[in-house]
């Protein structure tokens, strides 16, 4: 079986680096890179880019609202027009660069609130797939199982790959926990690697209250910006291989298998 890892990547700009994404490149094998708003730069893309295609890492687009101080995790009051060009303004520039090294756009994925807000409102997720789908009809999106970000997508005739998020804490009802809240954000290595190994053996997370829930997925995140992510991409990966899958970028993973899901049969 084929489980893509993916990291959001380049969520620095000018000098500043949020992480070592050099390193963190020789990990995942898609990249989900800021496009300019909440963070990167045109040189911080192109560098993300660059080091993806060395290391035959997918490329993808990860737009956000702009409000670098936030870092994209408050909600902004924009119209649906407006949030919609923001989103093709930042694939557009994404695309461009990319295609200036040679390299294709493979995947997006919604930076926090950006995301939250596409996904309560369904009129909001249709007219923003719509768009997306205008510019490339063949980009998959990358959203959580069972939400309207993942509905949308279908109803555009767009391909989905769904996440496992290694580092969050999940809810009974398969939703993350608010990052306000204890325990939200997952730091412990040790904790990191028993979800992973409990989701590659059984398909299910325990939530934060305890609960053992269904999870369908074929694409494990982890957050550049969670402290030591580097290492926990590491434990990932290395729980991911101890079963025998292969790690591969999204297209890949869907080529193999268009349904996305991670069942105890496919893994034996």
């Amino acid at each position: 079986m084929k489980i893509d890892l993916n990291s959001d990547m380049g969520e620095g700009f000018g000098p500043y680096r949020l992480c070592d994404d050099a390193a963190l490149m020789e990990v995942v094998s898609s990249a989900n890179i800021a496009c300019g708003f909440h963070a990167g730069d045109p040189d911080t893309m192109a560098r993300m880019v660059r080091l993806a295609k060395a290391r035959g890492v997918g490329v993808g687009a990860h737009p956000g609202f702009p409000d670098r101080l936030g870092f994209g995790r408050r909600e902004m009051p924009v119209e649906a027009d407006e949030l919609r060009q923001q989103v093709l303004y930042q694939l557009g520039a994404l695309t461009a660069i990319a295609r200036a090294e040679g390299v294709p756009v493979a995947h997006i994925g919604f930076h926090a609130a950006m995301g939250s807000m596409i996904n309560r409102d369904p009129a909001l997720a249709d007219m923003t797939m719509q768009a997306i789908r205008s510019v490339d009809p063949e980009l998959i999106v990358f959203a959580m199982p069972d939400t309207e970000i993942e509905r949308a997508a279908i109803r555009a005739g767009l391909k989905s790959l769904t996440l496992f998020l290694a580092d969050r804490a999940y809810d009974a009802s398969g939703q993350l926990v608010s990052r306000k809240l204890p325990n939200a954000v997952l730091k412990d290595e040790a904790a990191v690697r028993a979800r992973v190994r409990q989701f590659l053996e059984s398909g299910t997370v325990t939530t934060i209250d305890n609960q053992v829930i269904a999870v369908r997925a074929r694409s494990i995140l982890v957050h550049s910006d969670t402290p030591g992510s580097l290492e926990l991409a590491r434990i990932v990966r290395s729980e991911i291989e101890a079963t025998g899958a292969t790690i591969a970028p999204a297209r890949e993973v869907l080529a193999a298998n268009p349904h996305a899901g991670v069942r105890r049969e496919d893994i034996r």
